[in-house]
């Protein structure tokens, strides 16, 4: 194929192919020529073009196929378009000559279609300039259209389009010829060249006026008979022609020029009812009907009534939003009046008025819904309002005359009641879309919305009562506040009107309707409304016989109300199911005599009672199965049972009631069996086994009874056949925008379609699609399609000699009946085989004996030689279901064998499709019928049949089975791929486009065969590199098609292409087909769009932004009209999309794409995606509310621009969104949130202002989130006010995100304030419209979190400004504090449980958070002297948020105390439900009690965290009496609840009300850590350890658990297991404090034991005093009874997970081992060391026998963790781990455990081998020297020496060794290790005890002072040598210090010189180095303090030395004047010569 890719075509290559192979490379080529043509200079076009041309018109003569010829005249047109055009003249007569030839023969045919194609290309590009050439060519052309066939016909129709479009006004002289011909075209028989006319017309009324203005009739008569047996694309293109021309008949701005003419202006009216009269009277015009209309037979055809349908919409829709508001009231006028009496035509039977209604509906809903913005639609709502009092006026006059008689038929009343209906649906549709933007709308009483619709609810039609409960319906699911007024306001009316029939059922349906929205609203109903309303239906029932008149009504009612309530779920119906059991119970006979003795008495009307209530019985009881199965137990269904052998009964003997009672019983019989059925279909078959046989018989008689009339194959059908097969029969089945209207088609003619009236009982059901109005079909269809279904089961369960039977029976009734009655037996039996097959391959069933294969097989085989479609393709199903439930192999290869047969012999097309199809079924359930000979002849005779061109039909079939095979053959398909491709491209290449389900299918096994070939077309081998051109290829063709769906197909393929071959497929390309069809006019098109985009953007986003950006700027036509790609984007677009777009489905994939989107490009494009969401959020933003909280603070001079963007928007300039709906813009707020989540993983400049400005400020082009901050607040205040609760909801979640991840960041301008502090005034603003009495309490629930968030963020800290916020909480706090009992009775009492918490959850977060700063503060004050006016500012914060707090604790805290103790009784097991109080909790009640459970579990865990800190804070005092023993009795305490009911529990001591809150706090604790489920929140874990930690601060806790050791266990173990299933290091670190408090709790008993002890013995007995503490006498700790042996295992678990060194089992060796000691990190350092902490308070908990068991572990933890860590750190800092270790092993040897005469001498032991093991961490190990750290282990032994008992440190061989440690380290020439091992010294000698310092003071003393002199010697160079001679001399004045007077003249007199040597005299003082003058004073300074100190030794030195002397006094001299000065700097210079380490050392010492 590269051997196309050349401007000239490659004759030689192509003179050698063969035929197909010549047509894919002229493809090839010419498809590469158009975009090299347009990459080509004009030169070299010019040079080469003569011979392009030759070779172009040359391939005209070759017959090119559609697709090639489309092309080849594209290129013609662009070649004349770039280069010269002097030859185009010529090229024209060719055209021209080839079209008036002669030759009339098929193989000429694509010859002059390719002229005529050529032609208007060429006029297309070229235009003016042929315009002399032009009449001739028209001219010729329409000649030729005479004798043309349909193909020749849809060419020419459009060329003439391209003809008229490139010529513009200058063709206005053909204008009448071309308007003849495409007028005899509109009504061609073929629908594709009607198609092609109505575009032709399209162009042409752009210039012809006479269309619109003098022939505007014609051209609509014209429409309306286009329409007679039109399809689906006629009624698209004509209802744009018709729509499009009478819409510019009434705009038009006439040219002066033709005014002479004076052209009439059309008004509004009357091209309305030019419209109306296609609707009302179809094509049959004004006068010809008139007789017809007399006789009254004439009805207008569907298709035309379909057709004027859609044009009103596209009429509509041309004029624009604006113009439908202005003429808004007229327009609904008009469309009502369609459906009024004054045309009875139009709804003269009912089927008429239901098809009517509908059309209707759709044309208010498109124009609506499709075209007015939010307001426009609140008005338009007014409109139908007035609307629907004006009708309901003309029925009160009717009613209110005379006598009941003549009232009911009145024609007045029926007239109104069709446009009743339709305008009540819409005012529901209208409302439910607005949501709760339409509050305003029932809020304004001038309009009196809700009067309206409740005043028709008494109309006398039922399908207006139907309509109006519908609309209440809608109501109540948009604004769930309106919910509960609206049921009590219909209860009230049902009870009051109870005598009225009319009254009765309308607000009964209403009811069920409200009940039906209940599923719909989260917050509910308040639960005793359940009661209210089984009470009133009840009561309708027992009171049904009263009264003759009402008798129906009543009993419908009564039923339909019980059945609406089941809906309401498990919850509320089980308090009901008693009575509902009963009423069931006793509907029914008892027994089969009571029904005999039935039968003879009553009359017609009380069997029509009777089976009106039994019918509702049966609809209740499916009600009750489908919602409520939780409830299906064995009991219940044993008690469901009794009644229904008697149903069954009464169905088999419902023929002889009817013979006895006559016909009126009809329908109720007909309703009742269909309810029956339902029921029966719902339950287990095994519960009415004992009827099988007898209901068998009863269905076989129904399918195949006598008088059904209609054959509704289009909705029986489809459930059995194959969703993929629907697609082959016909465009309606497949879901499109005008499925509503178009299902009317679809059923026929006869037959109506669904509406409400059928039956009133599915108001209360969830309608499958979206949330427009059921449409049940009526009884005698439904009834056919339950009978169906229920056959399927039933013929499934019956024995095998009755369902051969019955399979027999049923054959022979399709054989005995002629004509039209066999066409509908067949179709119902053959449903009925299928649904039987269908039901036993789904159960896996069998079908039972040979000989029952027979009967089905003659059954299936009948079906699948129907002349009916959909009949052959559910007998194709039933075909491979039956081979499918028979499995065996030889059965299958035989029912092959028979489809290849009549393959073979048949020749009509009936049977050809049939048993192709029936071939590719086999396959797709049997895979590929296992043999490959199979596959092959399969394969064969498909592709014969396939390539039967007079037949488009059997190609059709043939290439979808095709398509099927190839899909289940897989691999085994290989060997066919090439052949089946060349065959597909050469059918796509040579189908006529006409044909489009052809191309469908191609496209479909295109598709197929990718999926087959997989990631193969990778690969580079030249077959599969053919393969894949190949594939292209075919995509590129099926792209061309005119038709939709092929279109769509091909982007499907292109799809996997691009999943499998991503490099071969140009991006760009596909990107801009995608765009040019992103609001194309079908559906599945726009589906095939966004499917493939949402798989694009996926893996590159950016790019196929990019290419949608540069298409929209390259083309020069405006790509779609709706998509403004060129300036908001793709994503825009998308975003406009989504905006319109209803279908479900679509806006899903809109939503992925765009969110695909975001998460990759929202970083890099941020600006633009923060515009686009503030585009969409301000677009319809009500301004008033929003300019006025604008309080910017006066520093924001340079934001004052965009704070102006607000309020200035009164110019109109062009906005991208206009009136974007409430749902786009929750769906913006919710992207708002997500690209502040996506900023949070990109750089950290996005959240730091300082860092973002200087980034900007290097680069324009960086942009940061943080920069925005004014627009995301503002984005979150627009949508935190709205009207729509959703969108509020939205909002307060976007300023909750803003509000955590912006509060802590600094504003660099201000210091001591953050930059959020200058938008309080907003915040304020945005949250207080949701503290309103009206919000509801889900958006009072988000707002209280969000005020508890700002408070606790600590942006303000201005006590008056926190006031604002504080003041809502304060307020909703006010409002709760009643409890369950106060709040609104609106909504479910769930929600306001769910609001209750909320605050008090709110209220939590802000004490915690004083409490938390009040803590810091005052620590801060301890550790830092502040002056004070500092002091004053900080308190004023901190504390400042504990007061606001304060004033209302008392009662918060008996609110949380009440919330956990709900929380704790809704936490307990099942078993102790009966326990339970009866009348719930505080704040829940127990019905509502299972969706209470939901809101506890959100909110429990800060509630406790702030009850434990508030305890703690009262030190578990009660304060007042009362509020420890009634509050706490009114929420039932745990004690109470033992003791009986709560009023009867008598008042408890403090103590037992401490006792209780303790065990509450803890159990809820403990019972949460336990059991952690996987959806445990980190906060709530979090919460929960620190409320355990606020607990254990305090005295009295801790004695509760220190005095109760299992407890303590308890809480350890379920501590242990936290720390092992949560990872999270903050979680582990507050489990750990929280066990160094129960293990501080334990030493406190354990010291407190003692005390007692001593005290109460006296001092006397000591010896015999018991041992306290774990271990006893015996020092064994028993695991699982011991405290401290759990805290080992704890701290082990944390140790050894940071440093797995410490396991012994890792290392294999007990000892210490090699390995390179380790810096942990941050997180893991602070767990070891609080782990250490743990571990060194340990033996405090223990005996002295204890001790000694835990001591070996302990040390040997401690010690590890030194070695493990001790790393060299810069400067000699320890490790955080070391110093913790340290400070351990401190607390270890300190211990009194040591000292205690029975644990001494183990104690001592055992010390020394741990000295000894650290003394043997400097020795190499395996010949490898360890890198630790020497001062850390020289501390170590530091500590040891001076905390332990001078024994262990002093035996000989231990003490040598520590000596020569500090001797190596003075040898060390590290000055670091030398200054520490000083201080080091200097600590020991100083130790009090001789016994230990002197012997290291005789060892070290002579290497000092060597070292000193040496220095002194040398002269230190530099500060460090200073630091080692300063810590040495201090050394030497301690040593002076200790010794003994006879020894300290010595030392003074080594000292003194050492000291003199460093004096400067004057001179060299001036001239010495900084580290000189700094030992000059140290020296002077020092010899000035020893020389008082120890004067005669001073003098007896000074005296022997007289140059010492002189020295001396010249220094004290020169530096007399300022020695003040230097003594008193120099104390300050003593600290900066200290080094941060020292202070960490003398922690531990």
């Amino acid at each position: 194929m590269e051997l196309a890719h050349n401007l000239l075509l490659n004759e030689e290559v192509y003179n050698q192919l063969g035929e197909v192979q010549k047509a894919e490379f002229i493809f090839d080529w010419l498809s590469y020529l158009e975009k090299l043509l347009l990459a080509t200079s004009r030169s070299d076009v010019k040079e080469k073009q003569k011979t392009l041309v030759e070779q172009l018109l040359s391939l005209l003569n070759s017959s090119p196929g559609p697709p090639t010829r489309k092309l080849l005249a594209k290129n013609l047109g662009v070649l004349y378009s770039i280069g010269d055009t002097f030859s185009v003249y010529e090229t024209i007569d060719k055209c021209n000559d080839l079209i008036r030839s002669k030759d009339d023969s098929p193989s000429y045919l694509p010859t002059k279609l390719a002229a005529v194609v050529c032609l208007g290309s060429l006029y297309r590009k070229l235009g003016r300039v042929l315009v002399n050439t032009f009449t001739d060519t028209v001219g010729n052309i329409l000649k030729a259209m005479k004798s043309a066939e349909s193909q020749g016909r849809y060419e020419i129709m459009l060329s003439l389009q391209n003809i008229l479009n490139g010529l513009g006004a200058a063709a206005t002289p053909c204008h009448r010829d071309v308007y003849k011909a495409a007028k005899s075209c509109l009504t061609d028989r073929s629908m594709s060249v009607r198609c092609a006319a109505a575009k032709c017309l399209l162009e042409l009324q752009k210039e012809a006026i006479f269309m619109w203005s003098t022939d505007l009739d014609s051209v609509a008569t014209l429409c309306f008979k286009s329409f007679e047996g039109s399809n689906y694309d006629v009624r698209i293109s004509v209802s744009k022609l018709l729509g499009t021309v009478l819409a510019k008949a009434i705009i038009s701005k006439h040219p002066g020029s033709v005014s002479r003419q004076s052209i009439r202006r059309l008004s509004l009216e009357e091209v309305l009812e030019l419209l109306g009269t296609g609707f009302l009277r179809g094509s049959s015009g004004f006068l010809r009907a008139s007789g017809d209309m007399l006789k009254g037979t004439s009805s207008v055809s569907r298709d035309v009534r379909v057709g004027v349908t859609q044009a009103y919409v596209v009429f509509v829709s041309t004029l624009g939003g604006t113009w439908l508001e202005k003429n808004f009231a007229a327009f609904l006028s008009h469309v009502l009046s369609l459906v009024s009496q004054s045309h009875p035509k139009a709804t003269q039977t009912q089927t008429d008025a239901v098809c009517g209604r509908r059309c209707v509906s759709f044309i208010l809903r498109a124009a609506i819904g499709g075209l007015l913005g939010e307001k426009a639609q609140i008005a338009a709502a007014k409109d139908i309002c007035q609307a629907i009092w004006k009708l309901k006026k003309v029925v009160d006059a009717v009613m209110n005359e005379g006598n009941v008689e003549t009232r009911v038929g009145s024609t007045d009343v029926m007239a109104s009641q069709h446009m009743l209906v339709c305008a009540l649906q819409e005012l529901g549709n209208l409302i439910y879309s607005l949501g709760t933007t339409a509050a305003p709308l029932l809020q304004d009483s001038s309009a009196g919305l809700l009067d309206s619709i409740i005043s028709v609810i008494q109309h006398p039609s039922i399908a207006v009562r139907l309509a109006a409960a519908w609309c209440l319906h809608c109501i109540a699911v948009a604004l769930p506040s309106y919910l509960t007024p609206l049921l009590d306001r219909c209860l009230e009316r049902l009870t009051v009107l109870k005598s009225s029939p009319e009254a009765v059922t309308g607000f009964s349906f209403a009811v069920a309707a409200l009940l039906g929205a209940v599923k719909h609203c989260p917050l509910g109903i308040p639960h005793g409304k359940g009661k209210i309303i089984m009470t009133l239906a009840e009561d309708l029932l027992c009171s049904a016989v009263q009264n003759s008149r009402l008798s129906a009504q009543r009993t419908q009612s009564g039923w339909l109300l019980i059945a609406a309530l089941m809906t309401l779920g498990p919850a509320v119906v089980s308090h009901h199911l008693a009575r509902l059991l009963l009423l069931w119970k006793c509907v029914f006979p008892l027994s089969p005599k009571d029904l005999e003795t039935e039968k003879s008495r009553g009359d017609s009307f009380t069997w029509q009672v009777t089976l009106e209530g039994r019918a509702g019985a049966l609809c209740a009881i499916k009600s009750f199965v489908s919602h409520c199965g939780d409830l299906l137990t064995e009991e219940v269904i044993q008690r469901l049972l009794p009644p229904l052998p008697c149903a069954v009964d009464l169905l088999i003997q419902l023929s002889s009631v009817l013979r006895t009672y006559g016909s009126t019983l009809k329908t109720p019989s007909v309703v009742y069996k269909q309810r029956l059925y339902e029921l029966l279909i719902l339950l287990p078959p095994e519960t009415y086994e004992g009827n099988l046989c007898a209901l068998l018989k009863e269905l076989a008689a129904d399918l195949t009874a006598s008088d059904i009339q209609v054959a509704a194959s289009a909705f029986l059908l489809p459930p059995f056949c194959h969703r993929d097969d629907l697609v082959i029969l016909s465009p309606l089945l497949q879901e499109t925008d005008h499925r509503f209207i178009e299902e009317q088609l679809l059923l026929g003619n006869g037959i109506a379609c669904g509406s409400l009236e059928y039956d009133p009982y599915s108001i209360y059901e969830k309608d499958g699609e979206g949330n427009s109005v059921p449409k049940p079909l009526p009884p005698v269809l439904s009834v056919i399609s339950s009978a169906v279904k229920l056959f399927g089961v039933v013929c499934a369960h019956v024995g095998e000699a009755q369902r051969l039977f019955i399979l027999e029976q049923l054959l022979d009734s399709i054989k005995h009946t002629k004509g039209a009655r066999q066409q509908i037996v067949q179709l119902h039996v053959v449903s009925s085989l299928s649904s039987f097959l269908k039901y036993l391959a789904g159960s896996k069933g069998h079908l039972g004996p040979e000989e029952m294969r027979r009967p089905v097989l003659a059954l299936v085989m009948g079906a699948l030689e129907s002349p009916n479609p959909l009949l052959r393709c559910a007998a194709a199903e039933a075909w491979a279901r039956l081979a499918q439930v028979v499995d065996d192999g030889a059965f299958t290869a035989a029912l092959a064998q028979v489809s290849f047969d009549k393959l073979k012999s048949a020749r009509d097309v009936v049977t050809r499709t049939g048993y192709s199809l029936a071939l590719g079924s086999l396959h797709r359930y049997l895979g590929g019928i296992s043999s490959s000979q199979h596959l092959n002849s399969c394969v064969g005779i498909l592709f014969t049949l396939s390539q039967d061109s007079t037949s488009p039909d059997v190609q059709t079939w043939a290439l979808h089975s095709l398509s099927l095979i190839i899909d289940s053959a897989g691999p085994l398909y290989n060997m066919h791929v090439e052949p089946t491709l060349s065959l597909i491209i050469m059918l796509l290449l040579n189908v006529p486009p006409t044909h489009a389900e052809v191309h469908q299918s191609l496209g479909r096994c295109l598709n197929a065969l990718i999926t087959t070939l997989g990631p193969e077309l990778q690969g580079n081998s030249t077959s599969i590199s053919t393969l894949r051109t190949s594939c292209l290829l075919g995509c590129a063709v099926m792209q061309d098609n005119p038709d939709c769906l092929v279109q769509a197909q091909a982007i499907s393929c292109l799809q996997q292409l691009h999943m499998f071959a991503p490099r071969h497929v140009n991006l760009s390309s596909l990107v801009s087909c995608l765009c040019v069809n992103l609001c194309s006019p079908y559906l599945l098109l726009r589906r095939a769009v966004l499917a493939c985009l949402r798989q694009l953007v996926q893996r590159e986003a950016a790019e196929v932004s990019e290419h949608a950006v540069m298409l929209a700027k390259d083309s020069r036509e405006e790509l779609t009209p709706d998509a403004n790609i060129r300036e908001v984007g793709l994503e825009g677009a998308l975003l406009t999309l989504l905006d319109k777009e209803t279908d479900q489905k679509l806006c899903r994939d809109i939503k992925e794409t765009l969110n695909h989107m975001l998460t990759s490009m929202a970083v890099d494009k941020l600006s633009f995606w923060l515009k686009l969401c503030k585009d969409v959020l301000a677009a319809s933003a009500d301004f008033t509310t929003v300019t006025c909280v604008d309080t910017m603070q006066e520093e924001e001079g340079e934001k004052e621009d965009d704070a102006s963007v607000l309020t200035t928007r009164n110019d109109d300039k062009s906005y991208p969104f206009t009136n974007p709906r409430w749902a786009t813009r929750v769906f913006a707020a919710e992207c708002v949130c997500r690209i502040i989540n996506q900023c949070e993983n990109a750089h950290s400049a996005h959240f730091d202002i300082a860092l973002a400005q200087e980034m900007r400020k290097r680069d324009s082009r960086n942009d940061f989130l943080v920069l925005h901050l004014a627009d995301l607040i503002r984005m979150a205040f627009m949508a935190a006010t709205d009207h729509s609760d959703q969108l509020r909801l939205s909002g307060l979640e976007t300023l909750l995100v803003v509000i955590r991840r912006f509060a802590s960041i600094p504003e660099p301008e201000f210091p001591g304030h953050v930059i959020l502090e200058q938008y309080q005034a907003n915040v304020g603003a945005a949250l207080r419209p949701a503290f309103t009495s009206e919000t509801p309490p889900d958006v009072t629930a988000k707002a209280c979190q969000v005020c508890s968030a700002w408070i606790a963020s600590g942006v303000v800290s201005d006590l008056n400004d926190l006031r604002r916020v504080h003041q809502l909480l304060v307020s909703s706090l006010t409002k709760i504090q009643a409890g369950k009992e106060a709040l609104s009775h609106l909504y479910n009492e769930s929600a306001s449980t769910m609001e209750i918490l909320a605050v008090l959850k709110a209220w939590a977060e802000v004490y915690i958070i004083a409490v938390e700063r009040h803590k810091s503060h005052r620590q801060a004050l301890k550790t830092t002297t502040y002056s004070e006016d500092c002091v004053r500012n900080e308190s004023y914060s901190p504390d400042g948020l504990l007061d606001l707090v304060h004033a209302d604790l008392g009662t918060l805290s008996r609110l949380w105390l009440a919330a956990l103790q709900d929380f704790a009784l809704l936490t307990l097991p099942s078993e102790f439900a009966s326990q339970l109080p009866v009348e719930g909790g505080a704040f829940y009640t127990s019905e509502t009690s299972e969706n209470a459970k939901l809101h506890y579990y959100n909110s429990w865990a800060l509630i406790l965290h702030a009850t434990a800190l508030w305890l703690t804070s009262t030190g578990f005092v009660v304060a007042d009496p009362d509020e420890g023993a009634s509050h706490l009795s009114r929420p039932v305490t745990p004690t109470s609840m033992c003791q009986g009911s709560s009023s009867g529990a008598t008042v408890k001591s403090p103590e037992d009300v401490c006792t209780d809150r303790f065990h509450l706090i803890l159990g809820i604790s403990v019972e949460f850590l336990c059991s952690l489920r996987s959806d445990a929140t980190m906060e709530s874990i979090t919460a929960c350890l620190h409320a355990l930690q606020a607990l254990l601060d305090v005295p009295w806790p801790r004695s509760k658990i220190g005095s109760d050791q299992d407890l303590g266990i308890e809480l350890l173990n379920v501590l242990h297991r936290v720390i092992l299933t949560r990872e999270s290091p903050s979680i582990q670190l507050a489990s750990l404090e929280v066990v160094r408090q129960i293990i501080c709790a334990a030493q406190e008993h354990v010291k407190e034991k003692r005390r007692s002890a001593e005290v109460d013995d006296g001092a006397a007995e000591k010896e015999t005093l018991p041992e306290f503490g774990e271990g006893k006498d015996t020092g064994g700790l028993v695991p699982g009874k011991s405290l401290v042996f759990a805290t080992l295992e704890l701290c082990v678990c944390i140790l050894v997970r940071q440093l797995p060194e410490l396991n012994p089992k890792l290392t294999g060796s007990p000892g210490v081992r090699a390995t390179k000691p380790q810096v942990l990190s941050e997180d893991g350092s602070r767990l070891v060391s609080a782990a250490l902490v743990i571990l060194s308070e340990l033996p405090a908990v223990c005996s002295p026998e204890g001790s000694i068991s835990i001591l070996p572990t302990i040390l040997y933890l401690t010690i590890g963790v030194l070695r493990e860590t001790a790393v060299k750190l810069p400067g000699g800092q320890l490790s955080s781990t070391v110093a913790a270790s340290l400070q351990a092993l401190k607390g270890i040897l300190s211990s009194p455990m040591a000292r205690a005469e029975k644990s001494h001498t183990a104690w001592t032991d055992l010390l020394r081998s741990a000295l000894t093991t650290i003394l043997d961490c400097w020795d190499p190990v395996d010949g490898t020297h360890q890198e630790l750290d020497e001062i850390s282990l020289l501390t170590a032994i530091t500590v040891f020496i001076l905390s332990t008992s001078p024994e262990v440190t002093t035996i000989p061989c231990l003490q040598k060794r520590c000596i020569e440690k500090f001797k190596a380290s003075l040898e060390i020439k590290d000055p670091v290790v030398q200054i520490k091992t000083y201080q080091l010294l200097l600590s020991v000698f100083q130790y009090p005890n001789p016994a230990v310092s002197y012997p290291y003071i005789y060892s070290l003393v002579s290497s000092i002072v060597e070292k000193l002199q040496e220095i002194d010697q040398r002269k230190p160079e530099d500060t460090t040598e200073l630091q080692i001679f300063q810590e040495g001399i201090k050394v030497l004045e301690a040593l002076v210090a200790i010794a003994e007077e006879q020894h300290r003249s010595q030392l003074v007199a080594c000292l003194l010189p050492i000291l003199i040597s460093f004096l400067l005299d004057d001179n060299a003082l001036g001239s010495a180095t900084a580290v000189m003058k700094n030992l000059h004073d140290f020296a002077l300074q020092n010899l000035m303090q020893i020389g008082p100190q120890y004067s005669s030794v001073f003098k007896n030195v000074m005296a022997s030395s007289p140059a010492l002397k002189a020295r001396l006094e010249a220094a004290i001299k020169g530096n007399q004047e300022n020695v003040k000065v230097k003594i008193s700097t120099s104390k300050h210079t003593k600290n900066p010569g200290k080094n941060a380490s020292i202070q960490l050392k003398t922690n531990f010492l």
